[in-house]
């Protein structure tokens, strides 16, 4: 069987067409999968339909008959309700597997395998990385949990989206998703700092980004979102009021397993204050503009 007939033979379900979710589905579509399309806005869902997608009026309507549906929602809560609220496991066949891109909370991911195994449908917590960009240009890192033939045996659909890696049992992937998240606030962080400093020491922020490109603090959080710093382009890839989120559940888990993890605290109350200072909507780059408030260094256009 060619790739494109072994494409074709497995349906897939993509429930959640925002901002991740609308290009992770184009280049399913892309790749020869079949995908049938739900979103609770529903323009978001019929913008795909242009490139190939079926598009369903409920997500139910989305999964029913899918050999593989996809979740990428905003948080645990909303995946649950559309899981087991919405009426998507009562059609789901027998053998179907539920790929959740989003991110959650570990404890909820395990949860939700359980359920689902009992039903004879199985899971696989698969967070990505890489924004947007990413997901248009198919290099998404994407950290799996679950079964390892079960990933095996998924290849060929994560290629279409990335790099998978089989880092460990239910909930494995959502654990290093928040790992991740850590890792890109806390350099966020680090980044608008560093601007701040330098701007307050007489030195240009755009030249200061090129002069250490290639160093030990190159990044790809130095290249776009110290671009976006630059640049003051704040419209979000990744909303600070899910950065948020994810570091709350990394706080939840420290404090399950009894941990200590001070530079995440840290940041981890800067973008409390930013979100509860009606930053929630915009990148969390934006970082940038709360540290200048905290400075007393606004810039006079972001007023």
């Amino acid at each position: 069987m060619t790739a494109e007939k072994a494409a074709a033979s497995r349906r897939i379900a993509f429930l959640g067409t925002g901002l991740m979710g609308a290009p992770m589905a184009r280049r399913l579509l892309k790749a020869g999968f079949p995908v049938t399309v739900w979103n609770r806005d529903p323009s978001k869902a019929e913008a795909l339909v242009a490139d190939g997608a079926n598009l369903a009026a409920t997500a139910a309507d989305a999964a029913r008959d899918a050999d593989i549906v996809f979740t990428m929602l905003s948080d645990g809560n909303a995946v649950g309700k559309v899981l087991f609220g919405a009426g998507v496991t009562t059609v789901l066949k027998a053998g179907a597997i539920v790929v959740d891109s989003s991110s959650i909370a570990p404890p909820i991911a395990r949860d939700h395998a359980a359920r689902l195994a009992a039903r004879n449908v199985a899971h696989v917590d698969a967070p990505v990385s890489g924004g947007v960009v990413g997901a248009e240009a198919g290099t998404l890192a994407i950290m799996a949990g679950g079964e390892a033939e079960l990933i095996t045996g998924l290849a060929d659909v994560f290629a279409a989206l990335g790099r998978v890696t089989h880092v460990g049992p239910a909930g494995a992937g959502q654990v290093c998703k928040l790992a991740n998240q850590q890792i890109v606030a806390i350099t966020i962080g680090a980044v608008a700092e560093a601007m701040i400093l330098v701007e307050a020491g007489g030195a240009d922020r755009g030249r200061f980004r090129d002069a250490i490109r290639g160093g030990f603090a190159e990044s790809r959080i130095l290249d776009l979102h110290g671009a976006r710093m630059v640049n003051r382009t704040f419209a979000p890839g990744g909303p600070s009021r899910l950065q948020l989120k994810d570091l709350d559940a990394v706080a939840a888990m420290a404090d399950l397993l009894d941990l200590e993890l001070p530079l995440t605290a840290m940041v981890r109350s800067e973008f409390r204050d930013f979100v509860a200072d009606g930053g929630g909507e915009q990148d969390h780059s934006a970082l940038l503009l709360h540290l200048e408030k905290v400075n007393g260094s606004e810039r006079k256009e972001d007023q």
